[in-house]
Formats: C-alpha cells, structure tokens, sequence
C-alpha cells in the first residue's frame, strides 16, 4: 500500500498575500518535524503552499497549476456556498453527485493525485500542500459514498487527510489541529 497526505497551507502574512508568515513558518516547522519521510513532495504553484512544504522540512518536486480559474466552478461553488453549510462535505457531496464543474475538477484532483501515488514505490509516501476547498473537493472526489457528514468543517490551517491507496483510495484519516 502507498500513502498520501494531503494538507492546507500555512498560515500567510497578515492583510493577505501569498508568502507565509513567520507564525506560518513555525508552525509548519514544528509540523513537520513528525511527518515524513515522503517520496515525493508536490505542492500548488502558490508561493504559501511551496513554503510550507520548505518550512516543513521537505523539497518540493514539483507544483501543480490548479485549474480552480474555471468560471463555471465557481459559478458553483457561490451558488451552493458549501462551506457554509451545518454539514460541509455533505454539501459539497451533494453538489458534486450534479456531474458539473466540481465534479470534474474533483476527478481531475483524483487523477492527480492517483498518478503521483502510482510513480512512487509500495510501502512509500507523498505529500500534497494545497488550498482549502481544492483538498476537500478531491477528497469527497475520492471518497464519494462515505458518511461525510461525520467529516467536520473545512481543512484548517495546515489540516488535511492521509489516504490509503492500492489501485485505488482505500481508507482516510482526517489530520486535524495537531499542534493545538
């Protein structure tokens, strides 16, 4: 069996930007410093998200462009505002069973993801650093006829899931608030 984990960036610098924080950067030190080891490293090509990773104590090996640019996607998400909901990946659930915009970008997540497990040896492990909503759209993605609402609110600040993988996403474990 592989691995991936998949996490929320860091926390950014204060009135928004793109580059983490020193609060950011700590916090994602001292994260990592009980992860890995990982075979491969990926992040999105968003600065805050390559920090992380760096801050971590992981070379990236590559980012990925998110196609999150999709008008009708967000079409859809302002329309169902998911993250709003008592139940968030319920929400989200229900609006990717519609095969629209977010369910194709969830299968392009999976795919994603799938393709960078299956170039990496068995018994190994890879790390995504991403965005809310991106990770949460490939996971109900992954995991379509789970209990979602058992699934929490949205990833927090460096929160995620570890995946296990064979042919296919077999078991999930929600990685929440570890340093709190």
């Amino acid at each position: 069996m592989k691995t991936l984990e998949i996490r929320r960036h860091s926390m950014r610098k204060s009135g928004g930007g793109s580059q983490l924080s020193q609060e950011g950067v700590t916090y994602a030190r001292n994260l990592g410093a009980s992860l890995g080891p990982f075979a491969r490293v990926v992040t999105s090509v968003v600065p805050r998200a390559r920090e992380t990773a760096i801050a971590m104590g992981f070379a990236v090996d590559y980012e990925l462009v998110t196609l999150t640019s999709d008008e009708e996607l967000h079409d859809e998400a302002n329309r169902s505002r998911w993250w709003e909901a008592a139940h968030p990946f319920s929400a989200l659930a229900e609006l990717m069973a519609a095969n629209g915009a977010t369910w194709r970008y969830g299968h392009v997540l999976v795919a994603l993801w799938r393709d960078m497990l299956l170039a990496i040896p068995d018994g190994t492990a890879a790390l995504v650093i991403g965005h809310s909503g991106d990770l949460e759209i490939g996971l109900v993605a992954c995991f379509p006829h789970a209990d979602h609402s058992t699934w929490g609110v949205p990833f927090g600040l460096c929160e995620g899931a570890r995946l296990g993988f064979t042919s296919h996403f077999t078991t999930l474990e929600l990685l929440r608030g570890e340093l709190d």
